[in-house]
């Protein structure tokens, strides 16, 4: 048993490295964990760090906020990974984010405020603010520069690419770098301008007609793949706040986003004349109706909060479809599906609004990466030219577009930039 202790008591001391004195020390920080990793860092923690609910307000009191710290070196950069959603990938013993890797930086990955653990124990939907995330990471940075002292770069893929850009908006001296990945920046619930981009300029017209084809033909075998739907449905114990039917025509529409945002190719769109079952396979591949389930929405429930109050979303065309549809507008759908029973909110543009103000009135270190026929591209940022603001769309490119998607030049334009920039 002695002996037991004494090994304990030595593998604790190991773990208390510098950096590992240096978080536990830091204010707010209520508990600091080692992890394993497998990438080319020197150390990993899960670091608990205290963060009040309302910024302006402590005493409304405070939640714990999952942050990764992944070492690299005090000499090096860092970066700060502005996640959207839930952190639980970041645990991953091989994780390290893009340009991390690229530049062999320092890692700090912020979960979202109530996603994954960093829900406060009481669900106060008000204090789910893009002012309150923004100061969340605010306070990471101000906490984690007295332990790296050289150049900052703000990261995030979709919606943690647009908290990115909120993040450098509210707080423009924090970072020096930002690198937004597929960011969109929405003016409505309903924005209005995906469902065009969708019908107009994603691929070309014999492929969006192909996928407008298969949408068709799922709602005119309804009958026959209504029964297929029913029992996938069951036997995944799904259910919806619609009667089913309206989720199978919403799913229907949902269908040509999911498609163009994943990159599914035209060519493996299943014949006019397949088979019920290829076609009910396919349709399921491409949309499941699991995204309207309220079983799987459990974890995605603060992003819909989020959508319908400040960030924006999209809206469907129901015009090709409506002969066949049961619902008569799609209107407020996500109010109807997603929202919590107890909770509605009025849509405010004000963050929209000031970011876009900001991009036009400034000329931050800023690089925006987006997909060609991503829908999401439908509400990219948008600047006149600018010396350091720069936009790299990846051809035919889709919502998984990246550094390592753009063709060769442009590849070496953005790394070339921040390399610049590092310097």
């Amino acid at each position: 048993m002695l002996l037991l202790v004494c090994l304990a008591m030595t593998s604790a001391t190991a773990q208390e490295t510098q950096l590992y004195k240096q978080i536990k020390s830091l204010r707010g920080v209520i508990d600091v964990k080692p992890l394993k990793f497998t990438t080319n860092f020197k150390e990993k923690y899960l670091v608990e760090l205290k963060q009040w609910l309302d910024a302006n307000d402590t005493t409304a009191g405070w939640f714990a906020q999952r942050v990764y710290v992944s070492h690299f070196s005090y000499d090096a950069a860092t970066v700060i990974v502005t996640e959207g959603y839930t952190g639980d990938y970041a645990e991953r013993e091989s994780y390290i984010e893009e340009v991390a890797s690229l530049f062999h930086t320092n890692q700090i990955f912020v979960e979202h405020r109530y996603f994954g653990t960093s829900t406060p124990k009481e669900l106060n939907w008000k204090y789910l603010t893009t002012t309150n995330a923004a100061a969340d990471h605010h306070h990471v940075t101000e906490l984690f520069k007295t332990i790296y002292t050289h150049k900052w770069i703000a990261t995030g893929i979709s919606k943690g690419g647009e908290t990115a850009l909120i993040y450098r908006t509210l707080y423009p001296n924090d970072v020096d770098i930002s690198v937004c990945y597929v960011a969109p920046l929405s003016f409505g619930v309903e924005d209005g301008r995906h469902e065009p981009f969708i019908a107009n300029q994603v691929g070309n017209a014999k492929d969006r007609a192909k996928v407008q084809e298969f949408q068709l033909q799922i709602l005119k075998r309804r009958a026959k793949l209504m029964p297929m739907f029913k029992s996938f449905c069951d036997d995944k114990h799904y259910t919806f706040n619609l009667p089913l039917d309206e989720i199978y025509d919403y799913c229907v529409l949902e269908f040509s986003f999911s498609f163009w945002q994943w990159g599914w190719k035209p060519a493996s769109i299943p014949a006019k004349k397949a088979s019920d079952l290829d076609m009910f396979n396919y349709l399921i591949r491409v949309c499941s109706p699991d995204y309207f389930a309220l079983e799987e929405m459990e974890s995605t429930k603060a992003f819909f909060v989020q959508a319908a109050h400040e960030l924006g979303y999209y809206g469907y065309d129901t015009r090709p479809f409506a002969k066949y549809l049961k619902i008569t507008t799609a209107k407020g759908y996500l109010d109807k599906i997603f929202m919590p029973k107890d909770y509605r909110v009025t849509f405010d543009s004000t963050i929209s609004q000031r970011c876009a103000k900001f991009l036009r009135d400034n000329d931050p270190q800023m690089i925006f990466i987006y997909g060609e026929y991503d829908p999401w591209s439908a509400a990219a940022v948008n600047f006149d030219h600018k010396t350091n603001l720069y936009k790299a769309v990846c051809p035919e490119g889709s919502h998984r577009s990246r550094i390592a998607s753009l063709p060769a030049a442009m590849k070496e334009e953005v790394i070339g930039r921040i390399k610049k920039w590092l310097e």
